[in-house]
C-alpha cells in the first residue's frame, strides 16, 4: 500500500506494521492511523500483516526479502513495534546510511518477563536489536523506564504518546441502540463502559468482582473488546475469569461481556454509555504502555475515570479529560462512581464536551503524525 501524495522535502518512509486492521486491537489500530497519518504528510510505502500473528511465519521473513530490495528507494524505515527490531536492525547493517526506528509498546518490553523459550529468545535477540535503531518511540512515559531497566539506552527513547481520530469516532446514535447492544433497556438506568482486551492487566474482572456488588442495581456494565487465543504469546485471556465472577456475584443481569464487537458497536458504546473506566491493576509481566481507549472515550464526550498508573497516567489529565484514582482500591472507586453519577447531568455533559476539546488539540492523529516526522527529520537530515 502507498500514500496518496508526495510532500518535497521530507524523507521518504517505509512503514512496516506485523500487527494491522482488519485485525482487531491496540497495536493495529496505533500502527494503521499512525501510517494514515504519515500518509498526508509524506511519501510513505506501507507493508502491513493484517492476516492476525498466525501469518508471521511467513510474513516476517517475506517482509524481510522485500526490505533488502526496497529499501535503497528510502531514506527511513519505521516498524510498527518491537517484534520487526530484528528486521529492522539487520536492514541498518546492510544499509548503514539509512535511518531506522520503531515504536515501542508496553508488551515489547514486558515480554521478556514472559515464561517460555519465545520470551527468552526475544530478550536475547530483540532487545538488542532495539539498541541499535536510531530513535525509539515510546507510547508512554512509563514505558521508557521499564525499557532503561531492561537494558534499552535511555538517549535512544523519545515519548510520543499514542492519538485518536476524533472525526472517525464520534457518530450520533440512540440511546436504544445501547438497550439493543445490552440486551434489555436501559433507560433510566446508569451504564459503564470498559472498553479493552479480556487480560488480566485491564483489572475488568476485578473491577466485576470489586465495584460493581457494591453499585445501586441502577447502575450496569458493558465490558467489550476482543479475547485473546489460548496459543498467543503475551497476556493470558481472562474472559473466562470475567464469565465466572459475574455468576459468583449475581450480576448475570447488570453486567454483559460483548467480545469480537464490531467497529459500529464500539461506536454506539463510545457514544451512548453515561461513564468510560480504566481500572486497570498490577500484574506481573504486564503493563499498560499508553491507555488509547481512554483518549477515544474522552474523545467522543465520555467521562473517563482510570487508575493512576502507568501509561494511563500518560493518557489522562486531571480533571481535563477524566480523572485518575488510585488503583485497585474498592471505596475510591465507589465513592468516585456515586459521585459522579449524583451531579446534575448537565455536569456531566458539560465535562464531556471539555474532555473532547482537550483530546483533539493535545492527542489528535494530525499533531502526532507530526511529532513523529519531526523526530525523523532530526536524524535523517
Amino acid at each position: 500500500m502507498a500514500n496518496h501524495m508526495i510532500v518535497q522535502n521530507r524523507p521518504k518512509i517505509l512503514f512496516i506494521s506485523h500487527s494491522y486492521p482488519p485485525t482487531m486491537g491496540g497495536v493495529e489500530s496505533q500502527n494503521y492511523n499512525l501510517a494514515q497519518g504519515l500518509a498526508r504528510i509524506a511519501d510513505i510505502k506501507i507493508i502491513a500483516n493484517g492476516k492476525g500473528k498466525v501469518w508471521l511465519p511467513i510474513f516476517i521473513p517475506l517482509t524481510f526479502l522485500r526490505g533488502i530490495f526496497l529499501m535503497f528507494q528510502y531514506d527511513v524505515c519505521l516498524v510498527g513495534n518491537g517484534v520487526l527490531a530484528p528486521v529492522a536492525a539487520i536492514l541498518k547493517f546492510l544499509y548503514p546510511h539509512k535511518r531506522f526506528f520503531s515504536v515501542v509498546h508496553g508488551l515489547d518490553i514486558t515480554f521478556i518477563t514472559k515464561k517460555g523459550i519465545l520470551s527468552k529468545i526475544y530478550k536475547a535477540v530483540n532487545i538488542p536489536s532495539l539498541n541499535v535503531l536510531d530513535r525509539l518511540f515510546m507510547v508512554g512515559n512509563f514505558t521508557i523506564e521499564e525499557a532503561v531497566k531492561a537494558g534499552i539506552s535511555r538517549e535512544r527513547c523519545v515519548f510520543i504518546p499514542n492519538g485518536v481520530s476524533p472525526e472517525s469516532l464520534r457518530k450520533l446514535h440512540a440511546r436504544e441502540e445501547l438497550s439493543n447492544l445490552f440486551g434489555a433497556d436501559v433507560s433510566g438506568k446508569k451504564v459503564i463502559l470498559r472498553l479493552a482486551r479480556f487480560v488480566p492487566h485491564k483489572g475488568t474482572s476485578w473491577f466485576i468482582e470489586n465495584v460493581m456488588p457494591k453499585l445501586v442495581d441502577d447502575i450496569v456494565m458493558i465490558a467489550a473488546g476482543h479475547r485473546v487465543a489460548k496459543n498467543t504469546a503475551g497476556d493470558p485471556d481472562n474472559f473466562l475469569e470475567c464469565e465466572r465472577v459475574i455468576e459468583e456475584k449475581g450480576l448475570t443481569n447488570r453486567v454483559k461481556l460483548l467480545p469480537s464487537l464490531s467497529q459500529e458497536g464500539i461506536e454506539i458504546l463510545l457514544n451512548t454509555t453515561d461513564l468510560v473506566v480504566s481500572p486497570n491493576i498490577h500484574h506481573p509481566g504486564s503493563m499498560e504502555g499508553f491507555g488509547i481507549n481512554a483518549i477515544e472515550a474522552s474523545a467522543c464526550g465520555r467521562v473517563v475515570l482510570a487508575s493512576n498508573m502507568e501509561g494511563l497516567a500518560d493518557a489522562v489529565k486531571e480533571n481535563e479529560n477524566g480523572f485518575l484514582l488510585e488503583p485497585e482500591n474498592v471505596d475510591v472507586w465507589v465513592s468516585a462512581i456515586e459521585e459522579l453519577f449524583k451531579k446534575d447531568e448537565s455536569y456531566l455533559e458539560d465535562f464531556g464536551k471539555k474532555a473532547a476539546k482537550f483530546t483533539k488539540e493535545h492527542f489528535s492523529w494530525n499533531g502526532i503524525s507530526h511529532r513523529y516526522l519531526e523526530e525523523m527529520e532530526k536524524i535523517a537530515k
